[in-house]
């Protein structure tokens, strides 16, 4: 028996490391020799980090870098086991979570911190970059973490700009002269699975940045800001991100991306997919086991499990999903290829109770065991069937045995 695990981590609670060990349990109580690979897997927003940094043998870096609100903090990335290619989450140095709810203000925020975080794993000789962008307290559209980097941007007197989504609307010129030259021979992806617009009703400020602590009046001034530097970039740089779909992910940093360190914006969990060598680990498994916290109809819109389910059937191999909770709605996961799924909680329990680390780890335990009792019951009816149709065979002493006692319980069923 041969079993992939690419489980997501069950948020709060378990990591996917941590699941997969559970799953390789579980199925070991049924097959004892049974061959389990575990890819640790994230869908580009929180646990991306450690699924690739885990899942190649990577390492970690922790660093002092400045929060959204230019105070210094704790903050860390990861260097994948190609030791070329850095993988950074920008909410760990430039998060929502970071700043106090009675200090969110997108017009002050900066993603200083995450330029910093680039600029580290430059200077550690990185020249390769997945950036996740999600969960952002930001709407500079980037102009911070390009700050850290060397950038200057200056207003109508070439006067350099302070920090936040303030300075939108007053760049006038772009400064490039001191940027870091290893920019050049860098490569980034960027994680992104929304298609919001950089300026607009789809925009960065219009959908996200009342999230960020904007009122009213500052979700127009963002957006005009917005749209004003995308005239800038137009006509400085000749590249047009207006209407470019995910450019307005993370308070338009996803823009500010591309058109200054010519990333390429692309679905997360397949960036995560490839960099972890899924699909030559799969083509020749029995099982793939996966999941998440929570099975619903956003996991059937190309959630991280569906990115896995979708490799699986290239190969034409039974998918089974695991969850903490599975909605109603979930069945829509089958017609994205998920085979069959199933909630791990076995009796009437609190959240809180649920998602304690034993808790959790005792309920994937034990129904994957389960789930694979049944495989066997299976796979050994399915088997002698077949020794029974072909009348040539030499059967072995067991075999014999055990065909006796499979006809007389067939028989007797």
């Amino acid at each position: 028996m041969k079993v992939l695990v690419a489980i997501d981590s069950f948020k709060g609670s378990l990591s996917s490391l941590e699941l997969g060990e559970a799953i390789e349990e579980g199925i070991k109580k049924v097959y004892i020799d049974a061959e389990v690979t575990k890819i640790p897997i994230a869908d580009g927003g929180e646990g991306t980090v450690v699924s690739l940094v885990e899942g190649t043998n990577g390492e970690f870096v922790s660093l002092k870098v400045n929060n959204p609100l230019m105070e210094k903090i704790e903050a860390r990335y990861g260097i994948m086991g190609d030791k070329k290619t850095a993988v950074i989450e920008m909410a760990e140095a430039s998060g929502l979570t970071l700043v106090p709810i009675q200090k969110r203000n997108p017009m002050k925020t900066t993603t200083y911190g995450t330029g910093e975080l680039i600029k580290n794993a430059i200077e550690k000789g990185c020249r390769e970059f997945i950036i996740g962008i999600g969960g952002s307290a930001t709407n500079d559209a980037g102009l911070g973490m390009l700050q850290a980097l060397g950038y200057k941007f200056l207003d109508k007197d070439k006067v350099e700009l302070g920090f936040g989504g303030e300075i939108l609307s007053k760049v006038k010129y772009i400064d490039s002269s001191e940027a870091i030259s290893e920019l050049k021979k860098c490569k980034f992806l960027i994680a992104c699975d929304v298609d919001n617009t950089f300026y607009g009703e789809n925009g960065a400020a219009e959908i996200y940045s009342r999230q960020k602590g904007a009122t009213e009046e500052m979700v127009k001034k963002l957006d005009k800001g917005l749209k004003h530097l995308a005239e800038v970039i137009k006509k400085e740089m000749k590249i047009d991100i207006s209407n470019l779909s995910g450019a307005g992910a993370a308070g338009g940093l996803g823009g500010g991306l591309v058109a200054f360190l010519n990333g390429k914006l692309s679905p997360g969990i397949e960036i995560v997919l490839e960099k972890v060598g899924i699909e030559n680990k799969i083509q020749d498994v029995d099982f793939v086991i996966t999941g998440e916290g929570r099975l619903d109809n956003q996991t059937a819109m190309g959630k991280a499990p569906i990115g896995v389910a979708k490799i699986a059937k290239k190969f034409d191999v039974p998918v089974i999903a695991i969850a903490g909770g599975v909605t109603e709605d979930a069945w829509k996961t089958h017609e994205k290829g998920i085979d069959s799924f199933f909630s791990v909680i076995n009796y009437p329990i609190t959240l809180k109770e649920a998602m304690r680390k034993e808790n959790a780890h005792k309920f994937v335990k034990s129904n994957i065991e389960e789930i694979f009792r049944l495989i066997k019951v299976c796979e050994k009816k399915n088997f002698y069937k077949n020794i029974l149709k072909n009348k040539t065979k030499k059967f072995s002493t067991k075999e014999l045995f055990d065909l006796i006692i499979f006809t007389l319980e067939d028989k007797k069923n």
